[in-house]
């Protein structure tokens, strides 16, 4: 359906279709929307990339995701939108890529480089990320002085300002609406005991294990917002499935 040169940025692509569904009447104001597998099928697009544009749409307020129960449409019009919000971003995952391009590479480079001082602030950072698991914002705060304070190892002011940069693509309304549905408190002492695993590779030396850490802690991320909405059966359709007996047992 879209050619490679439209791919990046699809899920913003991926958007507009669903919205001129919505705009036409083919998904009507109080209808719930087909599953997310179904989307993708029927849009040939992979459903992280509809996860995605569901976001967009529900920042727009055209949906409202219901984690467990579906996406539902609540209007049919979506509100007028800034110049600045119709900008194109990159997506979570796109930039999680980036991350674990970059970041890993830091991770490697300050292993060689870190004093006791610069141990003591990544310490610093992670008591009190691990206080404040229950507050987004101060949490975020914890979690980006951590990364930042890794490139700040490295002595590169360049580094330093890119680590944050990329850091802060995620401080924007559709990066909060998609935290809001996968992140909290149970996520975040999960990344916690990530950074520990980054930290203390960092502090002894171990610039390949420090690398290692750094790309699992960005997979997990990546794998935490790869989570489904749980609207895949509803209703009679996960009693009946409960009754149907199946040979498998893998979740795919």
């Amino acid at each position: 359906m879209f050619s490679p040169v439209e791919s990046r940025r699809l899920y913003r692509q991926v958007a507009d279709q669903i919205r001129l569904m919505i705009a036409s009447g083919e998904l009507a104001v109080g209808q719930r929307l087909p599953a997310e597998r179904d989307l993708a099928e029927q849009l040939s697009v992979s459903r992280p990339t509809v996860r995605e544009a569901l976001i967009v749409l529900e920042v727009e307020g055209l949906v409202n995701i219901r984690m467990g129960s579906g996406i539902y449409v609540v209007r049919q019009h979506a509100a007028t939108v800034t110049g600045a919000e119709r900008e194109p971003v990159e997506g979570p995952f796109e930039l999680l890529q980036a991350r674990a391009i970059i970041e890993c590479a830091i991770a490697e480079e300050a292993a060689g480089r870190a004093k006791p001082e610069d141990i003591a602030l990544l310490d610093e950072a992670l008591t009190r990320m691990g206080g404040v698991v229950n507050d987004a914002i101060a949490v975020l705060d914890a979690d980006r002085a951590f990364h930042t304070g890794i490139a700040a190892i490295v002595g590169n002011a360049t580094l330093i300002r890119v680590t944050g940069e990329m850091f802060d693509m995620r401080m924007t309304p559709y990066f909060a609406r998609l935290a809001s549905h996968f992140e909290g408190p149970t996520t975040w002492r999960s990344a916690l005991d990530e950074h520990r695993a980054i930290r203390d590779a960092i502090a002894g030396g171990d610039a390949a294990g420090a690398k290692a850490a750094m790309r699992a802690h960005l997979t997990m991320s990546q794998k935490r917002f790869s989570e489904s909405f749980g609207e895949e059966f509803s209703g009679e359709e996960e009693r009946g499935r409960n009754k149907r007996p199946s040979k498998r047992t893998t979740k795919t």
